[in-house]
Formats: structure tokens, C-alpha cells, sequence
């Protein structure tokens, strides 16, 4: 049965817990209650359907305000309502300052604390709805450049497909730059998971105290500056997906922990003694030779066969073929709207070049490429000259008009022709596309194929 949303009822006087229980229940609401901020803040962290807590502000131990600033610290987007007796100012501002949503005087009237609920628990459905939408169209704004028509990349596309569908670990592989973090967070956007949280962390980008503090949390005092609890990233992704990047490089005194962690689908903060369970699938990406490292002593075996359940390979850009030219448009249109220079595109001569240089850094320095030719176009075009300059120098082929030898030397014509096919070839056949690599109309390139009598084979 629906409610009006589930409400923590937090106050030390277990009569006023009691009351607010039956009278909020009375009135729709799902109501949990405990006495003191010690109690409620297990709560806030492992209970993931909360819509408001409601608290009093004076309470033997840790006050309202300190409960406020706890959770604005663990789930800035869970609204609290201070109840005071003091009905002040000040009171209000400090109460505001802390992390409250609103405040409520005593004596209160229990229709007021209702409609209060109600603002503050559509505050936080909008805020959840707003971080989905801002999540997935930052997905979809990256997802569209796994899509591939050369055989390599359909054939991750439909893995990643199927991987969605269920919870898997999976291992997502490939040379720096080709993708991994993208692909898992299209693999993320695609599942059952996709309105959970999806959170990364690269395990070579740390030291092995600091990694273990951030995957596992820790508890108050654990260490120095440990001035209370915090979750680790596997317990914030409950409900979505936790990427491990360049997990190759982790520390081997880490390894044990994650793997116990995996299996046990529980961790231990550091400084505590007790086991707190997730909800989260693992995704966790190398580019190293897994299988190599684990015969080199440097990763452990029982650690990868649990992260080896599901692998997705990426290929490097040098072996996508037409993927080049296809990516290159788009970023030449993601990039042009960006900086208001819209109508950009590529002229034939640098797209020979990107197609001759075999891109080495990958789809990150396709658009590092793009992203300075972008900058430094004069006009439509992106011409050769506004590349970098080894792609620039990247070897030509026999269509390229710098192309020297007379053995190479053909009519315009006939060069024309061959350019145009290979980039159709180069496109996967997508004639719409080939056009707009080409900057011509889609009419302009069917008359060209035409008169040539090319054999169409259009996939747009």
C-alpha cells in the first residue's frame, strides 16, 4: 500500500516517539522512531527509502543539530525537520546552518507537522528525480560513443547488453583511453540498477591507507582526522553500481580485503568491529593482463576469478576501422554546440589524416584531437593544419592529394571517387553519415554513386 513516505521519528522522550508514531501512522506516513541521534544515525545509513527525518532539537547526547550535520555529511539530499521548543531566530538560522530543511515551534499543531512532511519529502523526490535525470543524460551523452558499426564494437555493444540484465560482477578490459569507465557506466545506465547511485574510484590514484578508508568507511576516531562515522563507496553505491578502476593496480594488501568484501557482501569500517552489509554490483576495469599479473605473484587468483565472471574487451581505436571518422563527427558536434561554433566539419584531408594515424592514446586523444582542431578552425572546416601535429604527419594514403609519385598521380575525378568510397566504406555503409563527413548534401553524394554506378548499401 503507498504512503505519504516514510518518516524517522527522533526524540530521547519515548511518550513523544509514541505519540508522533501513532498520529503520523493515523495520517499516512511509515513511521520508525528512536530515541537519540546515536540510535537514528544506523539508520539514516543503511535504511536507503527514507523521505524525511524528523527530530527534536534538545536531546540527552547529541542534539538535533548534530544529527542534522551527520546526515547532511552522509545523504545531503535526505531533508530534516527540527523540532524546538525554542522558537527563536536564532534558533531557526542555526538549525538551517546545520542542514535542516525546515523547523518546527512547540507546541505544535499535528496538521502543520503533516503538511511539513509532505513539502519535505516532495523535496527530496524531486532532488532524487533531478540527480536520475542529471545521471542519465550524462550517460547518454556518453553512451552514444559506444555505438560502433564495425564488427568489434557491436559485438561489446550486445555484451553489454546482456551483462545488464543481471547482477554479474563483471571485468571490463583494454588499453588506456579506450572507454572503461563509459562502458561501465553504459553497462550501469542499461540494468535494473540504473536509478541507484553509480560510483567510481580508481584504486591506482591512491595510497593503500587512504583506498581502504574510502572503499570500507571508518568509524569515529579511527584515525586523526576521523571526527565521526562516514560510509565507505561500497555501502554508498547500495542500490546501484560500484566501478573499481585499474584494478590491476591495487595494492596486494588491499586485494584480500575486497575479495573477503565481494563474497561476504559486508564490510567493515575501519576503527569498527562491526559488519555492515551493501547492496551494489562490482564492475572493475585494467588495462593490464590480469591473467599475467596473476602468474607474475603481483594479483591475486582467488581476486580475479571473482571479478572475472562476465569480461568485456574493448579494442583499440586503431582496430575500429570507420568508428574513427564516426566519433570524430561527434565530437566535432559536441564540441562545436559547446562553444557556440555549430556547422563545423571535417574537411577530406583531415579525415585521411585521422584515418591514417593509428591512435595510440585511443578514443581520449580522438578527442583531445578534435577538441584542438575545434579551437583553432578558421572557418567551416577543420583542416590538416589544425591537428595535432603527429597526426598531421600520419602517413597519407594514394587518395591524398600530398601523395607523391607519378605512378600514384590520377585525374581529380578518379581521386574523388576513391575518397568517397572508402569513406563510405569507412562509415559501415551509413550514406547519411558519409555525407556529413564529406560536408555534402545526401542528395549531392546519390548522384555522385550514380554516375560511378557504386553499389548502395545504405544502413542509416
Amino acid at each position: 500500500m503507498s504512503t505519504r513516505g516514510r518518516v524517522l521519528v527522533v526524540d530521547d522522550d519515548p511518550s513523544s516517539c509514541e505519540m508522533l508514531d501513532e498520529a503520523l501512522s493515523h495520517a499516512g506516513f511509515e513511521v520508525i522512531w528512536r530515541t537519540s541521534a546515536e540510535e537514528a544515525l544506523p539508520i539514516v545509513r543503511e535504511h536507503h527509502a527514507l523521505d524525511v527525518v524528523l527530530t527534536d532539537l534538545r536531546m540527552s547526547g547529541a542534539s538535533g543539530l548534530d544529527l542534522c550535520r551527520a546526515i547532511a555529511e552522509h545523504d545531503p539530499a535526505l531533508p530534516v525537520i527540527v523540532i524546538t521548543a525554542f522558537g527563536s531566530i536564532r534558533t531557526a538560522v542555526d538549525a538551517i546552518r546545520g542542514g535542516a530543511y525546515d523547523f518546527i515551534t512547540k507546541p505544535f499543531d499535528l496538521a502543520v507537522v503533516a503538511l511539513a512532511l509532505d513539502r519535505a519529502a516532495a523535496h527530496r523526490a524531486m532532488r532524487l528525480e533531478l540527480d536520475r535525470l542529471r545521471s542519465r543524460v550524462a550517460a547518454e551523452d556518453h553512451g552514444h560513443l559506444l555505438v560502433g558499426r564495425t564488427d568489434a564494437m557491436r559485438r561489446v555493444i550486445d555484451l553489454i547488453d546482456r551483462a545488464a540484465k543481471s547482477d554479474a560482477t563483471v571485468l571490463v578490459t583494454g588499453e588506456s583511453g579506450t572507454g572503461k569507465e563509459l562502458a561501465a557506466r553504459t553497462l550501469h545506465d542499461k540494468s535494473p540498477r540504473a536509478r541507484g547511485p553509480f560510483v567510481a574510484i580508481n584504486c591506482a590514484a591512491l595510497p593503500e591507507a587512504l583506498l581502504e578508508s574510502e572503499l570500507f568507511g571508518h568509524a569515529k576516531g579511527a584515525f586523526t582526522d576521523a571526527r565521526g562515522d562516514r560510509p565507505g563507496l561500497f555501502v554508498s553505491a547500495s542500490g546501484g553500481t560500484l566501478f573499481l578502476d585499474e584494478i590491476g593496480d591495487m595494492p596486494q594488501g588491499m586485494q584480500v580485503k575486497v575479495l573477503r568484501a565481494i563474497q561476504e557482501r559486508s564490510v567493515r569500517p575501519v576503527g569498527s568491529d562491526r559488519e555492515i552489509p551493501f547492496d551494489t554490483r562490482i564492475v572493475a576495469a585494467t588495462h593490464r593482463d590480469l591473467e599475467a599479473e596473476v602468474a607474475a605473484g603481483r594479483f591475486r587468483q582467488d581476486l580475479f576469478f571473482r571479478i572475472h565472471v562476465i569480461e568485456i574487451g574493448l579494442p583499440p581505436l586503431r582496430a575500429r576501422g570507420g568508428d574513427v571518422l564516426a566519433l570524430a563527427q561527434t565530437f566535432v558536434d559536441r564540441i562545436a554546440a559547446r562553444t557556440g561554433r555549430t556547422g563545423l566539419r571535417l574537411s577530406h584531408e583531415a579525415a585521411e589524416r585521422l584515418l591514417a594515424y593509428d591512435w595510440p592514446g585511443n578514443v581520449r586523444e580522438l578527442e583531445s584531437s578534435i577538441e584542438r582542431a575545434v579551437a583553432l578552425a578558421r572557418g567551416d572546416e577543420l583542416r590538416p593544419e589544425d591537428l595535432p601535429g603527429r597526426v598531421r604527419r600520419s602517413t597519407a594514403s594514394a587518395s591524398d592529394p600530398d601523395t607523391s609519385g607519378t605512378s600514384e598521380l590520377v585525374p581529380l575525378e578518379e581521386m574523388e571517387r576513391r575518397y568517397i568510397l572508402r569513406v563510405i566504406r569507412a562509415v559501415g555503409g551509413n550514406k547519411k553519415l558519409a555525407a556529413q563527413v564529406l560536408g555534402v548534401d545526401r542528395s549531392t553524394l546519390y548522384r555522385k554513386l550514380d554516375r560511378w554506378k557504386a553499389p548502395e548499401r545504405d544502413e542509416a
